[in-house]
């Protein structure tokens, strides 16, 4: 009931005020929960197994992994790396870039319209102050004496609540923007740091195994190989 009170006395800027904050709300929660449960994984136990896998040459069963956990941007990108493996190293440098610029953006999602709304509650409560100021001053100067006084109180009391307002919906929100955002640029980074390792693995993969015949070819091989007993040496 007091907040019902609040609210009409508040006026239109006031409810206004609310409707954003309760956007706000929406949103942080819709956020949190993407990236800090949906998206969230172990990356380096991820990593591990992908890497154990490639260099077994088991990249059907690495792509198969991704596949499970394509709705993990991390694991969908890899799976975009992963389906190049058998190309030049242009081409995995490529699929690298292709899977950072198509999951990236599902981390930084209509996060920046958070800060809009802290930034709009904040002018939304400036706007009810000097509307609250506009209706004293018209109190003061228009109003009937015997109404002058609660005119006044009520012009007042539309500036205070208006401004109270928009602070609590504004402060908030700007706080949960900063966590979101820290978690948003870790998860960027993570992405950034374990897809060029992965790219960097499936190039390096490319290099022949260090066998004897790959260090010391034949030819190599047939001249340091000693001369058989009682053969002429030239």
């Amino acid at each position: 009931m007091a907040f019902l009170k609040f609210m009409n006395e508040s006026g239109v800027v006031g409810w206004t005020i609310l409707l954003t904050g309760i956007g706000s709300l929406i949103l942080v929660a819709e956020r949190a929960k993407m990236l800090y449960k949906e998206y969230g994984m172990n990356s380096e136990e991820f990593m591990g197994k992908v890497q154990t896998l490639v260099l077994a040459k088991k990249l059907d069963e690495a792509l198969l992994m991704c596949a499970q956990l394509e709705k993990k941007p991390l694991a969908a990108a890899f799976k975009t790396i992963l389906e190049k493996a058998d190309r030049d190293d242009d081409s995995i440098f490529q699929a690298h870039d292709i899977a950072l610029s198509e999951n990236i953006p599902l981390y930084t999602k209509r996060l920046h319209y958070l800060s809009m709304l802290a930034n709009v509650a904040t002018l939304l409560g400036l706007l009810g102050t000097i509307h609250g100021l506009i209706l004293s001053f018209q109190a003061v100067a228009q109003a009937d004496p015997a109404q002058k006084q609660a005119l006044l109180a009520q012009g007042i009391s539309v500036s205070m609540y208006t401004t109270a307002l928009g602070l609590a919906v504004a402060i908030p929100a700007m706080v949960f923007f900063s966590f979101l955002t820290s978690r948003q640029n870790e998860l960027m980074e993570e992405m950034q740091e374990k897809c060029s390792k992965l790219a960097e693995l499936l190039t390096s993969a490319h290099i022949p195994n260090l066998t004897r015949q790959n260090v010391f070819p034949d030819h190599v091989t047939a001249t340091m190989t000693p001369p058989a007993p009682g053969a002429k040496v030239s």
